[in-house]
């Protein structure tokens, strides 16, 4: 399964903000054999979001959208997802029943942005916040705050499945240039794919779908470096 990730927000294009959910999302969906392949950074801006996430679902199998959710004038992210689909956004019923039965009127009352949504999405709930996530087609949209959208995506990860990878690690004290015939070797021996990264020496990385292979090509590497 193919993935794209798109994070919503001026504050993280500022640099106010670090984006840790794109790192915990990918790495989590490589657990589930999901390949991410693309991450996006956009602004709080419904036509940036709208021809983004456009072009990525139809290049990818899943797109995953953070960030941008609320009553508030910048929270535009469902509007840019609708927009992307040609779908209407309206005041949803669905929403402000949800946002009832789980004690939220107060919310749903401020203002109609609080219960705007795509025509036709499936709403997610929120189990840790307040403001629903939806999917659209095969667009998945996440609240920006990192315990909001960890708890959204658990209730949705066995949607995310492909074929598992497995990893295994070896370090490596030279330098990167001088292991470059090994990994060249390592790579015609095994069926594995080999990543480096330099830093207190050179951390390698092995992944492929048979551990077996893999164990067996960490051993080979590991016997061959100091």
């Amino acid at each position: 399964m193919r993935v794209a990730l798109i994070t919503v927000g001026d504050e993280i294009l500022a640099g106010d903000i670090t984006d840790t959910n794109a790192a915990w999302l990918a790495s989590t969906l490589a657990e589930r054999g999901a390949a991410v392949e693309r991450m996006v950074t956009v602004p709080d801006v419904r036509e940036t979001i709208a021809e983004t996430v456009g072009d990525l679902a139809s290049d990818f199998d899943a797109v995953v959208v953070t960030g941008g959710l609320g009553p508030t004038h910048d929270d535009v992210t469902l509007d840019g997802v609708a927009a992307a689909f040609d779908r209407e956004i309206v005041d949803s019923e669905q929403v402000r029943a949800y946002l009832d039965s789980e004690g939220y009127r107060s919310y749903a009352n401020r203002g109609e942005r609080a219960t705007m949504f795509p025509k036709g999405a499936r709403l997610l709930e929120n189990e840790v916040g307040v403001a629903p996530g939806a999917v659209v087609e095969n667009v998945y949209v996440f609240p920006g705050v990192p315990a909001e959208m960890q708890a959204m995506f658990d209730a949705v990860a066995d949607e995310f499945e492909g074929e598992r990878r497995h990893t295994e690690y070896v370090h490596a004290d030279e330098p990167e240039s001088r292991l470059v015939e090994r990994f060249e070797t390592l790579q015609r021996e095994f069926e594995v794919a080999v990543g480096s990264y330099p830093g207190d020496g050179v951390k390698v990385k092995i992944q492929g779908t048979d551990p077996e292979e893999v164990e067996a090509a960490r051993e080979w590497l590991e016997a061959r470096v100091r």
